[in-house]
């Protein structure tokens, strides 16, 4: 069997019935921004699960959340549920079904069984409740929960039932024991449990494990207490004779030490003091203690270990410890059957190849030792580390309300979708999952820039816990599957998709030439073009047969020899849920984000950088056009030799357009950066301008101001 569920109704940051959180078999990896109810989600499996935690709360467990009026009619309480559910290989455990045979709900293959706990005031103190409630005249919410706390709190119960809820069956005390469950929380201490035979993990552990070649060998279990007894009669003997030269070198002392017992009185009726002794093997424990050897044969206290590695020591022993937990040869009826291991934030003083191998230490020695396992992280690094199958990602709404997003289930049917997500969430953009809200840009500029260009606008997007993650493309589909809530298992968070226009132009049939040939001929352009090696755009490409792309001021302007899409990118068209919304530039005075940059900020020389392709020469052009010169000046400028300029400077001069001027600086601009240096240099100038007492003015892409605008409200 394994949790396949649990439904929490009031409790902490789970509001109201119907918080129904499901899990897999085997490992969940639960992730989520902070306060999203991840570790209140362990709590709550404590309440159940743990036979020896406290099942005593406070009023501050119970969600708050409620109006007056519901404070009146009936006392909080909270229920937890969690369901149990048969597994596949159910044959492997016979012993499941046995405990689970009164907590059952449902008989048919797969059988479900529950338990229920509740902390709820009893019925016959419902109408003293009531009264009080009514007494109080204040509308302060705060003022009733009060009195709840000082007179009523006392009075709640405890229960855990088993079953159906409204047979009120109490969960058997024995039957909740053979659950095993091992919750390492946040702010753990491993010193306490770890480093010596007096602490009781290390000593639970050191006991089963002693003479584990006898107790692991294939012989009888005669044979094996056989064994083991005699090795337990060898230790008494050495342990004897060690008493014994402890004795002889007390001899003389303890005729000085005991003849006070003589003049206090303490002897008499011949009876006199003397010493005795044994050890046996278990209580020598005590004296063992967990040191670090190292190849050099230097050897250390664990003490002075890391936290981290301290941490996996733990960890270690803890798996070794339910091991032993589970063994019915070493502890019989008193076995645990369905061992449970929870920990939090396992990240906590780990560096992160440190994480990565912890990780993968539990996918090979945990699941032998523990029915399930429960983690909750803020770390990316496990989250890309495990498939999207093991995901439970929590969000929260502005609103309060939980929303879960069961990563692999998303893509049922879509294994290439799922394929590519999962390949593409590395620690950088699984950042995505734990953010409060995600801009998603398709290059490197783009990703750079936008924090900068949000504090240019006077906002800010860190405090508002907006990742910005570059796709590398325009794969935006196979992401917004993640986030899209008119489908089922999504996470309903605000996503800004920032994506260029990039027009397109195809000649006619029959005025094109053969589509070799025509590839053959822009590829030369651009090569022939000396002083326009730039990577940024390498110009007019064919993006498909007869396809290519063109300037926004060339759009419409040769209707015989060419047709023309003002965009081609999908997206722009594409139905969106209402969290989420494509940014784009306006048609007819966009292209990409670089031509967005030099048209909304023509002759800015922020945008320039010292030794970029054709720095000179759009030196000259920025300087031109801020000196108000006409088109015919600014196309003088332009470099003759370059095949690129000539289309610019003979398409401009056909267009219509009182934006000719900003359109060459654009188009030039261009032509003229390259994305990744060019990236990271434009960031270190827009941040120095930032940082000036006086900075110099500049204007963030309409379209991209938009897109930050709408996510901040969101």
């Amino acid at each position: 069997m394994y949790i396949s569920s649990i439904n929490i109704e009031n409790f902490r940051n789970f509001k109201g019935p119907n918080n129904i959180v499901e899990f897999n078999e085997g490992m969940n990896v639960i992730i989520g921004h902070n306060n999203s109810g991840k570790s209140n989600l362990l709590k709550a499996m404590e309440l159940v699960l743990s036979v020896g935690s406290s099942k005593r709360l406070t009023v501050d467990d119970f969600n708050k959340e409620v109006i007056i009026s519901e404070l009146k009619a009936a006392s909080p309480r909270i229920s937890i549920t969690v369901t149990f559910t048969e597994s596949a290989d159910e044959a492997e455990f016979s012993e499941d079904l046995v405990t689970v045979s009164n907590w059952l709900t449902e008989l048919n293959k797969p059988y479900k069984a529950s338990l229920t706990y509740m902390f709820y005031l009893p019925e016959k103190e419902e109408e003293d409740y009531r009264q009080a409630m009514t007494n109080i005249t204040s509308d302060i919410t705060e003022d009733y929960w009060q009195v709840i706390k000082h007179s009523f709190l006392r009075k709640y119960k405890t229960n855990i039932y088993a079953g159906d809820l409204s047979l009120k069956q109490v969960a058997d005390n024995e039957s909740l024991k053979k659950i095993d469950f091992q919750f390492i929380d946040a702010i753990r201490d491993v010193e306490r449990d770890l480093f010596t035979g007096r602490n009781t993990l290390l000593r639970e552990v050191i006991d089963f494990f002693m003479d584990y070649s006898i107790k692991n060998s294939r012989k009888d279990k005669q044979t094996q207490l056989q064994e083991i007894e005699q090795l337990k009669k060898e230790f008494s003997r050495n342990a004897a004779t060690l008493i014994q030269s402890l004795k002889d070198r007390m001899n003389s002392g303890k005729v000085e030490m005991l003849s006070y017992a003589n003049d206090t009185g303490a002897s008499f009726g011949n009876a006199f003091p003397d010493f005795d002794g044994n050890i046996l093997d278990s209580e020598l424990y005590s004296a063992l203690r967990l040191i670090v050897k190292y190849e050099t044969g230097i050897s250390i206290p664990a003490t002075h270990n890391g936290l981290g590695y301290n941490n996996l020591i733990f960890m270690s022993l803890l798996l070794a410890k339910m091991q032993k937990d589970a063994s019915g040869d070493y502890l019989g009826s008193n076995a645990k059957t369905f061992p449970v291991l929870v920990i939090e934030e396992p990240e906590a003083h780990l560096h992160p190849a440190m994480q990565y191998k912890f990780l993968k230490f539990l996918r090979e020695n945990g699941k032998s030792k523990a029915r399930q396992i429960f983690i909750t992280t803020h770390s990316p690094n496990i989250t890309s580390a495990v498939p999207l199958d093991e995901i439970l990602c929590f969000h929260r709404t502005e609103q309060g309300q939980l929303n879960i997003g069961y990563l692999g289930k998303i893509f049922e049917g879509d294994s290439a979708g799922k394929a590519y997500v999962e390949r593409f969430l590395d620690t950088t953009k699984s950042d995505m999952l734990f953010a409060k809200s995600v801009i998603l840009v398709e290059g490197l500029a783009e990703q750079l820039t936008m924090s900068l260009f949000a504090r240019y606008l006077g906002m800010d997007l860190e405090s508002n816990h907006v990742s910005v993650i570059n796709i590398n493309g325009r794969f935006f589909n196979h992401f917004l599957k993640l986030f899209d809530k008119t489908k089922p298992h999504t996470i309903h968070k605000p996503i800004a998709c920032i994506t260029d226009l990039d027009p397109l132009r195809e000649k006619l049939p029959e005025k094109c030439e053969d589509a070799s040939e025509s590839a053959e001929s822009i590829v030369s352009e651009a090569d022939s073009d000396t002083d326009e090696t730039s990577t940024g755009d390498q110009e007019i490409e064919l993006e498909a047969d007869k396809l290519e792309k063109c300037y926004p001021f060339e759009l419409g302007l040769d209707p015989e020899q060419f047709s023309y899409k003002p965009y081609s990118n999908k997206l722009i068209d594409q139905e969106l849920s209402d969290n989420m919304r494509c940014f784009s530039q306006d048609v007819g005075n966009g292209r990409t984000f670089e031509y967005s940059l030099a048209y909304e900020n023509p002759g800015n020389s922020l945008l320039l950088i010292e030794g970029m392709t054709n720095y000179s020469e759009l030196n000259k052009l920025f300087n031109s056009y801020l000196e108000g010169n006409k088109t015919e000046e600014l196309l003088q400028i332009l470099n003759r030799r370059g095949k690129l300029n000539q289309r610019i400077r003979v398409n401009i001069i056909k267009y219509e357009g009182q934006d000719k001027r900003e359109h060459i600086l654009a188009a030039r601009y261009l032509n003229s950066v390259s994305k990744g240096e060019n990236a990271f240099e434009l960031a270190h100038t827009l941040e120095a301008n930032l940082l000036k007492e006086e900075p110099q003015p500049f204007k963030v892409p309409k379209y991209i101001a938009e897109a930050i605008e709408w996510i901040l409200k969101k």
